[in-house]
């Protein structure tokens, strides 16, 4: 596990790097992948105790934050939070049956365009990247989506087989966007 550590509006401690570093060293069971780490840890108005660490693995970002009167403490909640995080991750992928052999390949293209004025000229592919389509339930694509922070998200619905996009409103709720059945 890689592990940064930020001291801000503090002395650099020691003992408090490694005490934090003995924690986190607990979430290693939840995933196998490498697993890198930042954290930082500030004091504000000398008797506030902040903590936020930032964990990325397996194409997941976990956060967790604290703020107390104790570092140890606040340490310690935040790691807390983030095996519980782990947990229910990791039981909401266990309930998911992975439906081997039914993965969809999904193609993704980046177009540009000069100017806009210019009708007759076509737009040029800038980038493109093939990914993995992944038979899951809306909740989980959802979650995906939030664990990944992305904006939107393809994946192929379990029941219907069809490949549908889950998305993020601007009103902080959800969209999903489904084909329709041709009669």
């Amino acid at each position: 596990m890689q592990i940064s550590t930020t001291f801000r509006h503090m002395e650099v401690s020691e003992p408090i790097r490694s005490y934090l570093e003995e924690k986190l060293a607990r979430v290693k069971k939840y995933i196998d992948e490498p697993i890198d780490a930042q954290a930082v840890l500030s004091v504000e108005k000398k008797i506030r105790h902040h903590v936020e660490v930032t964990l990325v693995a397996k194409g997941i970002t976990i956060k967790g934050t604290e703020t107390t009167n104790d570092m140890y403490a606040a340490i310690d909640s935040v790691v807390d939070k983030i095996e519980r995080q782990l947990k229910r991750y990791k039981e909401r992928l266990k309930r998911h049956k992975p439906m081997s052999g039914r993965e969809r390949h999904v193609q993704k293209a980046v177009v540009q365009l000069d100017r806009v004025e210019e009708v007759d000229t076509e737009p040029v592919i800038v980038k493109t990247e093939t990914f993995s389509v992944k038979p899951m339930a809306v909740e989980e694509a959802v979650m995906q989506m939030d664990l990944l922070e992305k904006d939107f998200l393809v994946f192929t619905d379990a029941e219907s087989e069809e490949i549908n996009v889950v998305y993020r409103r601007k009103d902080g709720n959800y969209g999903l966007i489904t084909p329709q059945q041709r009669a």
